[in-house]
């Protein structure tokens, strides 16, 4: 959620705090802001709304000369969406600017103190109470006041700050929110995300947690909470600015859509080797594979969805009982978890909140974890036991398409590498899933190719009110993550259910007209699915049916039909979801919607 970006070199600030910030929309913001010092004082812009505003007030930052500055886009959590509450934030002087990520949860409490001791407060802010707390600490020594403030704080935070008796330095620091240090030929930058670095450098330092990075215009140094210098390595980043662009297709997420073969591939290729799974980086020995007793797969939102997909495919491949939990539900109910499971924690982001703290309270068990991530260096990867990257590359409308593509194949293979470890199939049944997957990325392009055809039906429920999904087993999966496409970016109604529930109250909300889009993928469910499609149809519902070739008893009961090619029934899931999706985009463009950057939602979501 939200972004920041600040630089200190030897080019004009501003220019490159806006272009860094336009390359962090897609993580979902309400308002913007940058500080710049001029040589003499912090100048501080701010506007409510769209990138754009900001830039028309500064023309293009050329109104706000100077060579030290730091910016951000915010995305309301305490305070509305105001020019007073947008960032950066002053202390009282304007001597000292503050951009912040994340939530400070006991900010009323230091808010209360610093008010008893004279502070005055402009916002309805958490993050003023930073700009304040270090104002109340600075005796002339930056470091000093900072370390001061990060004791003091509680909460998530990655914090910009410019202090204007120093102005030839950038102070940054991170606490369980996401920031980065990119090293330039002509300047050093922080940032959220690495797409804001891109056009300046490829080579990055990830902070830790509680640590500060020490920015001049040639040189970056890290100290810890303590103050103490510490050494980090640099990481450079393989992919480069035209990853993050839109390569001629008009909006991001239809290029990500279109990217699904390339994601799948990366994914799957550099783990098939001699027609056996070879997972390199999860550092997992034979013996430690048969011990498991139990999986937990948590996760949020699309991620999630990949993890009931997941359940199905571990338990009828490798035979492992499986839970799927939402990371938000996981972290508070108190789950029993015993020694022999091992805990699975899916983000793209790496950063997702509620995904960390459930890996963090399951480390806290003694229990194993193992991360699925997209970023490289991001938290959940560094943190985890065990480690598993999706090749996705950047993502960068919100509404995630590839990344949702890539996490679904890493669970396949995990769990067909742990079926061959553990002897649940053969070697025959898994050089043939083998086989299919290989298949995947070109049955996708084959699925691509039919996008007229989709978008045609799309432009027909453009003014729908209600939608309604509906599946069984690995077909209801798919059903989840069809609806949330449609209901994030659409902004209509949408709901899925298992399609043997619609007797218990579901079928009620059917009316003439209504559309219901009906999964049918899993052979041995055809003949129920047939039978739940009928039920809604004679009751007005208009029916779109997503099914394998050669299921053409279907035609009998939908309306419309889309056919999938033919792959195993456990991996259904990477061809069905790509109509789904597409039918998602159409819809939501013949609306005119924000396809990338959805209202109220944000990328990573850094904050409970």
């Amino acid at each position: 959620m939200c972004g920041i970006v600040g630089y200190i070199g030897e080019a004009q600030a501003a220019p490159i705090l806006l272009d860094g910030l336009s390359r962090l929309e897609y993580r979902g913001y309400d308002s913007a802001g940058i500080a710049v010092y001029d040589g003499t004082d912090i100048q501080v812009k701010k506007a409510t709304g769209r990138l754009k505003v900001l830039s028309e007030l500064t023309h293009d930052g050329v109104t706000m000369p100077g060579t030290l500055g730091i910016g951000h886009t915010r995305w309301a959590t305490h305070g509305a969406p105001t020019d007073a509450n947008a960032h950066p934030h002053y202390n009282s002087t304007e001597t000292i600017a503050v951009v912040h990520n994340g939530i400070i949860e006991n900010y009323l409490k230091v808010k209360k103190r610093l008010q008893d001791k004279g502070y005055e407060f402009q916002s309805e802010t958490d993050t003023e109470v930073v700009a304040h707390l270090l104002d109340y600490y600075y005796k002339g020594e930056p470091i000093e006041a900072i370390t001061k403030v990060m004791l003091r704080l509680e909460g998530s935070y990655a914090l910009g700050i410019i202090f204007r008796d120093h102005p030839d330095v950038l102070y940054a620091v991170r606490k369980d929110s996401p920031l980065i240090v990119g090293k330039g030929a002509e300047g050093n930058l922080i940032a959220s995300d690495v797409p804001a670095v891109l056009k300046y450098t490829r080579e990055v330092y990830f902070i830790q947690n509680e640590e500060i990075a020490v920015l001049n215009k040639e040189d970056i140094s890290f100290r810890n909470v303590d103050g103490e210098p510490i050494e980090k390595e640099a990481a450079t980043i393989e992919w480069d600015i035209n990853a993050a662009e839109k390569g001629g297709y008009e909006h991001f997420m239809l290029k990500e859509i279109y990217e699904q073969p390339k994601t799948v591939r990366d994914t799957l290729n550099p783990r098939l080797k001699d027609g056996r799974i070879v997972i390199e980086e999860l550092g997992m020995t034979d013996e430690e594979i048969r011990a498991i007793q139990k999986i937990h797969i948590v996760a949020c939102g699309s991620a999630y969805h990949t993890g009931v997909t997941a359940k199905y495919v571990f338990e009828g491949l490798a035979r492992i009982p499986v839970e799927v939990d939402l990371a938000s539900e996981f972290r508070y109910r108190n789950p029993i978890l015993e020694e022999g499971a091992l805990v699975i924690i899916i983000s793209q982001s790496g950063e997702t909140a509620d995904s960390l703290a459930a890996l963090r309270e399951a480390k806290t068990r003694g229990i194993q974890t193992l991360g699925i991530v997209n970023v490289v260096g991001s938290s959940i990867a560094r943190e985890a036991d065990k480690v598993m990257y999706t090749w996705a590359g950047p993502e960068i409308a919100v509404a995630t398409t590839k990344a949702y593509s890539a996490q679904l194949v890493a669970q396949y293979l995990l769990a067909l590498k742990f079926a061959q470890v553990r002897g649940t199939v053969t070697d025959q049944e898994c050089e043939g899933m083998i086989g299919d997957l290989k298949k995947l990325p070109e049955q996708i392009e084959l699925l691509l190719g039919s996008k007229e055809r989709i978008q045609r039906f799309a432009n027909r429920y453009v003014a729908a009110r209600d939608v309604f999904f509906i599946g069984r087993g690995i077909d209801y999966a798919i059903s989840l993550e069809g609806s949330l496409k449609l209901k994030e970016i659409s902004y209509i109604h949408s709901e899925a259910y298992a399609a043997g529930e619609l007797k218990h109250g579901t079928i009620s909300l059917i009316e003439e007209g209504t559309l219901v889009a009906a999964v049918a993928t899993q052979e041995a469910l055809y003949k129920k699915t047939i039978s739940n499609i009928v039920e809604v149809r004679t009751r007005g519902a208009f029916v779109m049916a997503v099914t394998n070739t050669g299921n053409t008893e279907i035609e009998k009961a939908a309306d419309y039909v889309i056919y999938i090619p033919q792959t195993n029934r456990y991996f259904t899931n990477s061809l069905a979801i790509i109509p789904l999706q597409l039918f998602s985009y159409y819809v939501s463009v013949g609306r005119g919607c924000d396809v990338d950057k959805p209202r109220n939602l944000a990328k990573s979501v850094t904050v409970e």
